[in-house]
């Protein structure tokens, strides 16, 4: 096993968090197994999906989030005891909301000693210019942030940029797309950004919006609210969200099913004739294992047959892990 990605969670960790107010030996296990957690979590995503290679300067985009404070602070962690090396920088874009704390994130930054940069940039104004009150900004925010993180990028000479999505917002934008959009299209670990220059990865892939909200509460990070997006409680992606949590409640377990779901896609047995050559397809006269039954399954087949485990190949550097565990499952 290499212990510098990833962390045995019955060690003890080398630098461990400072405790919370209730400094019980029971806060302080869970509190342990925590870090750990989402320090497996992440150093699996970075492996999975060679996120991080050698050489990297990393921007790591802080919106003063929960999810972006948690990404640094993780990433930092792993770094100290990386297999490579490579740099991080951390980026906030400050958009001029009015009321915005902009002491907080550099005053947390140069507590952590990376090396980081506020780029000043009034979007604010622009999006409350062009979105109607009461219509959906994000779009139009999201595309403006995007290419100025793109430009930032450039100029710190950054060879990968880091967001803070998480595993919830990846299945949120899933169900999206779906219900919305017409498409069967999520939020990739890692992709190539739509100018073509840079490569956009996600660490937090696997890690569990509720882990990030307590490691937040335990960190006491200075969280910053979104005036904007954040503001607006009629938004389709927090209706997904109250539906996922719904799902969860009555049947624990679906959204990580679901998760593995995005890992285990079978085109033939989807309808994208640009993925499948349907037209062309032919009896061979030679069994085929993924091959269609003819007949649906029965209800009880499908309740009782678990989804098959993603193939697990480590692309950034070897890997183990212990045995029987899934790679993502929240312990």
């Amino acid at each position: 096993m290499n212990p510098l990605w990833m962390d045995n969670e019955d060690a003890p960790l080398e630098t461990p968090a400072p405790l919370p107010r209730d400094t019980s030996p029971r806060v302080a296990y869970e509190m342990n197994k925590l870090e750990k957690r989402l320090c497996r979590h992440m150093g699996q995503a970075i492996i999975d999906f060679n996120m991080i290679e050698a050489g990297d300067k990393v921007m790591v985009c802080m919106s003063g989030g929960k999810d972006s404070y948690g990404m640094l602070d993780i990433l930092l962690k792993l770094k100290a005891r990386a297999p490579i090396h490579f740099d991080i920088v951390a980026v906030n874009l400050d958009q001029k909301q009015p009321g915005f704390p902009e002491h907080v994130l550099p005053e947390y930054l140069a507590t952590t000693g990376v090396p980081f940069h506020i780029e000043n940039q009034d979007t604010y104004s622009i999006v409350k210019e062009k979105i109607a009150p009461g219509k959906t900004m994000c779009s139009l925010c999201s595309r403006l942030r995007r290419g100025i993180l793109y430009r930032v990028a450039d100029d710190l000479g950054a060879t990968k940029i880091a967001l803070g999505h998480h595993r919830d917002d990846m299945l949120q934008t899933f169900f999206l797309n779906m219900f919305y959009g017409g498409k069967l299209k999520g939020m990739p670990p890692k992709l190539v950004s739509d100018d073509g220059r840079h490569v956009v990865i996600r660490p937090l892939a696997y890690a569990v919006e509720t882990d990030l909200a307590r490691w937040a509460e335990h960190r006491r990070f200075p969280i910053i609210p979104c005036t904007l997006c954040g503001s607006q409680e009629n938004l389709q992606r927090k209706q997904v969200a109250a539906m996922l949590r719904e799902w969860e409640k009555k049947h624990p377990g679906r959204v990580e099913s679901m998760f593995t779901a995005l890992q285990n896609v079978v085109p033939s047995h989807l309808m994208d004739r640009r993925q499948h050559g349907f037209a062309d397809l032919k009896a061979t006269g030679v069994a085929n294992p993924d091959g269609d039954k003819a007949f649906d399954p029965d209800d009880g087949d499908l309740a009782f047959a678990p989804p098959a485990p993603p193939a697990q190949q480590a692309v950034a550097m070897p890997v183990s892990r212990k045995p029987g565990a899934p790679v993502h499952a929240a312990s």
